[in-house]
């Protein structure tokens, strides 16, 4: 029988290589979650507790090599509603709202044009406004067994948030999301194993205990919608995908690109009569990779739905797909913290790109430093009681360039980017990780506030380097921004790039030159102390900067002073942040800096963030502890 949907009269639709009648489409489920890793028993971890998802997994596929674009959740779900990464659509900072191009959707906008009713239970969090269309429903209350019509295939999205970062730090968040286990479900924190960058205590061990304990919470709301689907009759008719949106919401992993922040787990589960040769079959361990901006393409191609061509996304099944060679990921502004670094990762080889070396590992993020462990850690730290390889974190500076081979060393705390016999792995991937920066137009080597600027121009922030003569400002900022953390070798061509016309460059090369310090004050003071007047706020702030790294403070201060308290909102940010960097230089404007506190009320999430960050500046000059008020 042929079904009226809204606008469309379907008859048939293709489907992975054959031809269905609209009424025999599969209805698609997604069970997400949120800051977990593959800690689960059907991919090995003998210390979960997670039934359900197991048997799932018996029934389907697990992908083992799945990885998420971010190690933190926004920027994550902007991709993975989108099938684009976040530095292409300007979604990468921490609580921004970017603004979406009309030429790209939230891609349930496509399934409900071919006739799915859609529904999303209930977290968004894309970090843009949802566009019109793209949920029938959006709520608490969505389920597919609102649809009007029960012959309508259906894409449900359903989130359960309790095994989030906060269940772990909250005693009574995680009291009452485990209430639903019995005592046989509970963990012996003493018999849990640690990873080696965390210091061995019973606190540590308490989070770590609270993490597989909310896990199998999660386990128990999975097992109960999928015998939803099993009650309504649904389940040999439903594609079912089980995933998290990053990795385990701990130190060292939730925000970080290493594999305890991306790797995530898959499941999914396809009834026999939709499979492709070679696909679904139960109980088999995939090993191809997959990146978080690749479900939602799968979700179209499974659903018969052409895959919009600007998706960077791609399906992993279905007929005629093409097996990865990589993922990708980036790490941008975290709340109030910077820090530009970019991961690509194949089956065995992790590398990582800092572009900002000169800050430490363990910046304080005000959210990360609610946690227990966190809080072990600087205890630990500062008693100088850490294993060498979670004190290495707080190392005052980083390696522009991280190697790991995930394979021998599944945890990545041995770096062989210095190593000889991995020299050829090493220029492998570090050139695709300059080619993806340059194809996909890394806005987030745009500095936030000239990206901000910008993208009312251009309409959007996908739009900023998609513009006419974009392409040789791509070219030239991808350039810079690397020769920025090369050293005096880079020194002649950063000072020529101060002359660039375009202040995103500028502002990499002063941050390049304030990185250098003060073997490059007799080449580059001039020019430097020029742009303490530059148009642009990021550049002064970064030659303000630069000039106090070359011991030259005097001129400097005044502008960041003028910066922290005129300026836009991320202006503001940025020159707070380097008041705070520059520490015993910044005395001279100590009561600037209080007085400038008060300029930062009046904001909502953003004012609390730069204002935390001034507080501990202030902390630190006045001889108080550093811990973040």
């Amino acid at each position: 029988m042929v079904r009226i949907v809204p606008a469309l009269v379907l008859s048939c639709v293709t489907f992975v290589g054959s031809t269905f009648a609209a009424d025999q489409r599969p209805n698609i489920v997604w069970l997400s979650c949120e800051d977990i890793s593959p800690h689960i028993g059907c991919f090995g971890d003998t210390q979960a507790i997670t039934p359900n998802i197991d048997q799932l997994a018996t029934e389907g596929v697990r992908y083992t090599n799945t990885f998420t674009t971010a190690g933190v959740c926004a920027p994550c779900r902007s991709g993975i509603i989108t099938g684009m990464y976040q530095t292409s659509l300007g979604t990468q900072h921490m609580r921004c709202t970017a603004t979406l191009p009309d030429l790209i959707k939230p891609f349930p906008v496509y399934l409900r044009e071919a006739g799915y009713y859609c529904t999303n239970n209930s977290k968004q969090d894309y970090q843009f406004k949802t566009p019109k269309g793209t949920w029938d429903d959006s709520s608490g209350k969505a389920h597919w067994r609102n649809r009007p019509d029960k012959s309508q295939p259906f894409f449900a999205v359903f989130n359960f948030t309790g095994c989030h970062e906060s269940g772990i730090a909250s005693k009574k968040k995680y009291e009452q999301v485990t209430k639903v286990l019995t005592p046989e479900q509970r963990q012996d924190p003493e018999k849990l194993e640690l990873p080696p960058y965390y210091p061995d205590t019973p606190i540590v061990r308490e989070d770590w205990k609270r993490n597989y304990e909310l896990i199998t919470a999660m386990d128990h709301w999975a097992g109960d919608l999928i015998q939803q689907l099993k009650d309504d009759g649904l389940y040999e008719e439903t594609i079912v995908m089980f995933w998290s949106d990053h990795g385990v919401g701990l130190p060292r992993a939730k925000r970080w690109l290493y594999d305890s922040g991306t790797h995530i787990p898959l499941v999914v589960r396809i009834p026999e009569k939709f499979r492709v040769a070679g696909q679904g079959v139960p109980g088999v361990k995939n090993d191809q990779l997959v990146s978080s901006i690749d479900f939602g393409p799968t979700v179209l191609k499974l659903a018969g739905v052409k895959v919009p061509d600007y998706m960077q996304g791609q399906p992993f099944l279905g007929e005629g797909i093409t097996p990865r060679q990589y993922v990708y990921g980036a790490r941008d502004r975290m709340d109030e913290r910077y820090d530009i670094i970019r991961m690509v990762r194949d089956k065995r080889f992790q590398y990582i790109r800092n572009y900002e070396p000169l800050k430490t590992f363990y910046q304080y993020i005000n959210t990360a430093e609610n946690g227990a462990t966190m809080s072990e850690l600087r205890r630990l730290h500062e008693a100088g009681k850490l294993p060498a390889a979670a004190e290495y974190f707080f190392s005052a500076t980083k390696p522009v360039e991280e190697l790991y081979d995930c394979q021998a060393d599944p945890h990545e705390v041995h770096n062989l980017a210095a190593y000889p016999q991995y020299a050829d792995v090493l220029e492998r991937m570090r050139e695709a990780h300059k080619r993806w920066v340059l194809e996909t137009r890394d806005t987030g080597l745009i500095p936030e506030p000239i990206l901000v600027a910008r993208s009312k121009q251009a309409g959007s922030e996908y739009e900023v380097l998609r513009q006419a003569g974009s392409n040789e400002v791509n070219k030239r900022l991808a350039t810079v921004a690397a020769l920025a953390s090369e050293g005096e070798s880079a020194l002649p061509q950063l000072v020529q790039a101060m002359k660039d016309e375009d202040d995103a460059v500028r502002y990499w090369a002063a941050t390049g030159i304030g990185n250098i310090g003060e073997p490059a004050r007799e080449d580059a003071a001039t020019i430097v102390q020029a742009a303490l007047a530059d148009e642009s706020s990021a550049v002064r702030t970064a030659a303000a900067r630069a000039m106090c790294r070359m011991g030259m403070p005097e001129d400097a201060l005044p502008v960041l002073v003028k910066e922290m308290t005129t300026g836009q909102q991320w202006e503001r940010l940025q020159a707070a942040i380097v008041l705070d960097e520059i520490d015993e230089q910044a005395h001279p404007v100590l009561q600037e800096m209080k007085q400038g506190l008060e300029y930062q009320k009046g904001f909502n999430s953003d004012g609390k963030y730069r204002v935390r960050v001034t507080n501990r500046a202030l902390n630190e000059l006045q001889g108080t502890d550093n811990k973040v008020p």
